[in-house]
């Protein structure tokens, strides 16, 4: 294969175009865009000179393309990303990987059966503190990962009434499959993914049903309950325990009357990192008896470049090219977190912790 890759992308929105203006800034061809929305359309094929098309189906029909980026609701992935696998054309999903476990099921069925890459968009692993723990991580200086708390909470930060987001046909969920899944990857992939065999969890509903709500950085817009709906979570609080006694402690919110944040902490045996989503420092924590005993905290500072969707793109376009699966976001990968999301929802509605088979 050329080392241009020839790529596609099915949903024209927002992560659509950041997909795409990678591409084209790494040196590949953006060669099509399939949107069901026309003007959204005709903006993405008129901004990157690329063929438009209403379906996917047809997109792939027509096109002569190596990989396609799936950024469509939730919903829409499966049939996405199956007809392009059987059509052995590589696929990056974006998060997380279908609406229900067992949509999810029948993606990796079909990335098992196909000669082409299917990888899943989790782009923080692609950041400065990522990388930098898990070299260290790698290196023994934490030895064994114990804990981690992760957290990802807006103060307030419900998406539109009405959109795709607040809609549990199309989603699948709330708070927790839209960005609880960054947190869930993120904590698996710092543990180095252990496997999960126990979680309990509730989700809450507290805010998005409200005829009044105070939305004062405008992720809803305009709110009005006129407008739309809303049948999904904007709150979980979680507990995973894995086979090795690794435990991951969970707090994520659309809403919530706390203190937004994006932090994680992990401890190990003999050092534990703290550091913060979007942000490049990552704290390394630990004690020394050297002289005397005290505590021991270093500041890292650095910035990885590209870093999160870019760098992830130029790895999945990488990959493409060369016909080398890298190894990571895998379709098991991607699954493992849809089974905690699923097994989350299920612990909630039935009152108690679900084994994971």
């Amino acid at each position: 294969m050329s080392d241009t890759v020839r790529f596609g992308v099915v949903g024209c929105g927002g992560m659509g175009r950041t997909h795409a203006g990678n591409a084209r800034e790494l040196g590949h061809h953006v060669v099509a865009g399939a949107d069901v929305v026309d003007g959204v359309r005709e903006t993405f094929t008129e901004d990157f000179h690329a063929a438009g098309y209403a379906n996917h189906e047809e997109m792939y029909d027509e096109e002569d393309l190596d990989a396609v980026v799936i950024t469509t609701p939730n919903k829409f992935h499966e049939p996405a990303a199956v007809d392009a696998l059987e059509r052995d054309i590589a696929v990056l999903c974006e998060k997380p990987l279908a609406h229900t476990l067992e949509s999810a099921e029948r993606i990796v069925a079909a990335a098992e059966e196909s000669d082409a890459l299917l990888m899943v968009g989790f782009h923080n692993r692609f950041t400065t503190p990522a990388e930098v723990f898990t070299t260290r991580r790698d290196a023994g200086e934490f030895g064994d990962v114990t804990h981690i708390e992760a957290n990802y909470l807006r103060r307030r930060g419900i998406p539109g009434l009405g959109s795709w987001f607040t809609n549990h046909e199309l989603s699948g969920g709330g708070a927790l499959i839209d960005i609880g899944v960054h947190a869930i990857d993120l904590a698996l992939y710092l543990a180095d993914f252990p496997e999960v065999v126990e979680v309990t969890g509730v989700t809450r509903s507290e805010f998005g049903t409200r005829e009044e709500y105070a939305d004062p950085d405008g992720w809803a817009g305009n709110w009005d309950t006129s407008e739309g709906g809303f049948d999904v979570d904007d709150s979980v609080s979680a507990f995973i325990r894995c086979a090795d006694d690794t435990t991951i402690s969970l707090e994520v919110s659309w809403a919530a009357n706390r203190e937004p944040t994006h932090e994680f902490h992990v401890r190990g045996s003999e050092a534990g990192a703290q550091f913060e989503l979007g942000e490049e420092e990552l704290t390394l924590l630990s004690c020394t008896t050297e002289g005397t005993d005290q505590y021991v905290d270093t500041e890292l500072d650095g910035e990885l470049e590209p870093s999160g969707h870019k760098a992830e793109d130029e790895l999945f376009l990488d990959a493409v090219a060369s016909g080398e699966d890298p190894g990571i976001n895998t379709p098991e990968q991607g699954l493992q977190i849809q089974q905690v999301i699923d097994a989350i929802y299920r612990s909630s509605e039935e009152g108690g912790a679900v084994v994971l088979d």
